[in-house]
């Protein structure tokens, strides 16, 4: 016998405001950037908070569907998700809301709990974001091979770029427009910043990376490895939706860069050689570079100030190694599957120990090794007809990623995912 949630027969045993909590939980784990296997694992957690069976969820980008047995009786509710978003502060309080030790508690509880998460305010402003986006860029662009005049320029695009993005952001513009205005913002910008730097006297080396580096946080990079280890967890239909979405935002992201590549008429290939820099000096520059980098992520994700610091740490000492590897002669994915296996382990480890958002600490340094240089590259070459190349540059882009992904996966079951 299946029954919906609002009606029930009243000697069920299962209440509408308990159904309708569950909900209300899967949907703001979902809009805040969780992953499909999590949000069921602590949607099973609450329901046995709420004295209820664990119960069956469907999960997809837009809705979640849930069943709920008593019994011979079957419950069934759905609910619609929204706009996407990520905030790993909400996270990480929901999960401690699911795990918290006082085995149930009564739905209207839980409800002002739920109410209470979702009115806290972002603890970033506007402006604080755009800089942190904007040393990121810079750091990016040094990772990309880019020299001073190219950091400043890329630094400068960066943020300017992510203060539009939050500006539209909050005029509720589609995500889709928000990111193609974003893009075209950024790179004009770094056009613009760097014409006028090279008439006052500065060279630039590695012109196309500090370009590319100026709209890498528009890469949707929480979307795309969450899909991929979701896919990995057979939770395939929130995995496709999400892996949709993510490839729609990097084919609007490339196309607003290809409208700038175009005019400015830049030539992306062949990539020029980096600054030459002593070793010892390029190792501690590259440190730097993925500790602000990490640490903007984090920051643009909403993390707590301690996970912010932790993530920047972490993807420190991760991206650092991952660098020493590729400098040994090791291909890239197989470097950067051991670095995000190194992300996984360190971050389940850490989190334990500290009261900071796992999601934070996991996501941030990995986002930042995601070969965006290559994949906008492809893009944008395939938008030119440049197939041969865009080619070559897809495969790097394609096997990191999903190196990326396979190491938190083999992370996950290395150590248990729980706190």
């Amino acid at each position: 016998m299946t029954q919906s949630a609002d009606n029930k027969r009243p000697d069920s045993g299962v209440s509408d405001d308990s159904i309708n909590m569950l909900l209300r939980f899967a949907v703001m784990m979902l809009r805040s950037g969780g992953t499909a296997i999590r949000t069921r694992e602590l949607v099973g957690a609450m329901a046995h908070r709420l004295n209820l069976e664990t119960p069956s969820v469907s999960l997809t980008l837009e809705s979640v569907t849930l069943s709920v047995y008593h019994g011979s009786e079957q419950f069934v509710a759905m609910r619609e998700v929204g706009p996407p978003g990520i905030d790993f502060r909400r996270i990480g309080e929901l999960e401690r809301l699911a795990n918290a030790l006082e085995p149930t508690a009564p739905p209207h509880r839980i409800a002002k709990e739920l109410a209470e998460i979702e009115a806290r305010a972002p603890q970033y402003t506007g402006w604080q974001m755009a800089i942190a986006i904007g040393l990121a860029s810079g750091g990016f662009a040094f990772l990309n091979g880019a020299a001073l005049p190219g950091m400043a320029s890329a630094a400068i695009g960066g943020g300017i770029g992510q203060g539009l993005r939050w500006w539209l952001t909050r005029r509720q513009l589609t995500h889709f427009g928000t990111a193609a205005l974003a893009a075209i913002t950024a790179a004009g910008t770094y056009v613009l910043v760097a014409a006028l730097a090279r008439r006052a006297g500065f060279a630039f080396s590695h012109y196309a990376a500090g370009f590319i580096s100026t709209i890498l946080f528009l890469i949707p990079g929480v979307s795309l490895i969450a899909g991929l280890f979701d896919l990995l967890q057979h939770q395939t239909v929130a995995a496709l939706s999400r892996l949709a979405y993510g490839a729609l935002i990097l084919f609007i992201v490339a196309s607003g860069l290809s409208i700038v590549v175009t005019v400015a008429a830049i030539e992306l290939l062949p990539r020029s050689a980096p600054a030459e820099l002593a070793y010892p000096l390029r190792l501690s520059l590259r440190a730097v570079a993925s500790f602000v980098a990490g640490c903007g992520f984090a920051m643009l994700f909403n993390s707590t100030p301690l996970s912010l610091v932790v993530a920047g740490i972490v993807a420190l000492a991760a991206n650092s190694v991952r660098l020493v590897l590729i400098d040994m002669g090791m291909l890239l994915a197989p470097a950067a599957f051991i670095a995000a296996l190194l992300i996984g382990i360190i971050a389940i480890l850490v989190s334990r120990r500290l009261d900071a958002e796992l999601m934070a600490i996991v996501t941030a340094p990995v986002v930042i090794m995601i070969p965006g240089l290559y994949v906008f590259e492809m893009l944008v070459l395939l938008n030119r007809g440049q197939t041969l190349e865009a080619m070559q540059a897809s495969g790097a882009g394609i096997f990191v990623i999903s190196a990326l992904a396979m190491g938190l996966s083999v992370a996950r079951l290395a150590v248990p995912w729980e706190n």
